[in-house]
């Protein structure tokens, strides 16, 4: 009489497969879910450019970044009605820009980005430092 060849897998091997697949998954997804939060929250970052370069330029004109308001020197800050996406609302005071987002792909209301410049010695060269702080800085959405 001939042995039969094994026919198939045991359920200890199966259930060690779907065991591995979920340890996996359960490493992948927030991995994931942190990915969609910081790609969605670039269009945050992208739409605090032009009040960014209006404060550069308030500034290469004024050299007094109080004087660079959202009212004032040019510094765009009334463009909120025209923002989509990621971006809800833009404001400049001081030269500080704030952006706050709108609940978007992960991303609440309360995820505020600020964006501060630093006057730099004019012997290197009199530009601006910036510096992004608050809840997109603590979640590593961007990097200083």
């Amino acid at each position: 009489m001939q042995k039969q060849p094994q026919q198939g897998f045991t359920l200890i091997e199966l259930m060690i497969v779907i065991a591995i697949i979920g340890i996996l998954a359960a490493v992948a997804l927030p991995a994931y879910q942190d990915y969609i939060k910081k790609s969605a929250y670039s269009g945050v970052i992208v739409g605090m450019s032009a009040a960014k370069l209006g404060v550069t330029e308030c500034y290469q004109f004024t050299s007094d970044l109080d004087a660079c308001d959202g009212a004032a020197n040019s510094v765009p800050d009334n463009f909120t009605g025209r923002l989509t996406g990621a971006l809800n609302a833009i404001e400049t005071v001081n030269g500080i820009i704030t952006a706050t987002p709108n609940t978007y792909k992960g991303i609440t209301g309360g995820d505020i980005c600020v964006l501060t410049p630093t006057a730099e010695v004019a012997a290197v060269g009199g530009g601006l430092t910036w510096l992004y702080s608050d809840v997109c800085e603590e979640n590593g959405w961007v990097v200083n």
